[in-house]
């Protein structure tokens, strides 16, 4: 059997983005049971409710729901179980000092294999207000129209 290579998604967070500032991403391992792993590599986990949280020099993923393995006996894992992340101790340190600045928070952005091996890319982030979400939405929407507007004149140049 060939060796995985590259990067395969597995869940992504896309309200992450939309509610918070993301000022700094991190890639992290993950320790798993062996049925979390055969139910990822079936494609199944959400990070919606997800959280990543640092005590005792560990950091900790929260509230991510990787369902239970279908195949899976009595060896089965719980769903919303507390994960251990692996971070460099460098990582960590730093992690815990910018964390305890006010409305500083620790979000799970992805869950992929790279090269077979589960890894889960969280951020350091920043809540957003919610003229701020308003701003972002507009801010797309007009990039969005202005787009149309060029390309619908390049296609008139053309023609």
């Amino acid at each position: 059997m060939a060796k995985e290579t590259g990067r395969k998604l597995i869940a992504q967070n896309k309200k992450a983005r939309h509610d918070y500032h993301i000022l700094d991403t991190y890639e992290c391992g993950l320790v798993l049971t062996g049925t979390e792993v055969k139910s990822l590599r079936q494609g199944r986990a959400s990070l919606v409710d997800g959280f990543a949280q640092l005590d005792g020099g560990e950091a900790w993923l929260h509230n991510v729901h990787i369902p239970e393995y279908s195949q899976g006996t009595w060896t089965n894992h719980s769903a919303r179980r507390r994960r251990k992340l692996l971070l460099h101790r460098a990582e960590i340190d730093k992690l815990i000092g910018k964390t305890q600045e006010t409305g500083h928070t620790l979000v799970p952005l992805a869950l992929y294999f790279k090269d077979g091996r589960a890894k889960v890319e969280i951020a350091l982030a920043k809540g957003k207000k919610e003229y701020d979400k308003r701003q972002t939405l507009r801010e797309r929407q007009d990039r969005r129209e202005s787009e149309r507007a060029m390309s619908a004149a390049r296609r008139r140049q053309r023609a």
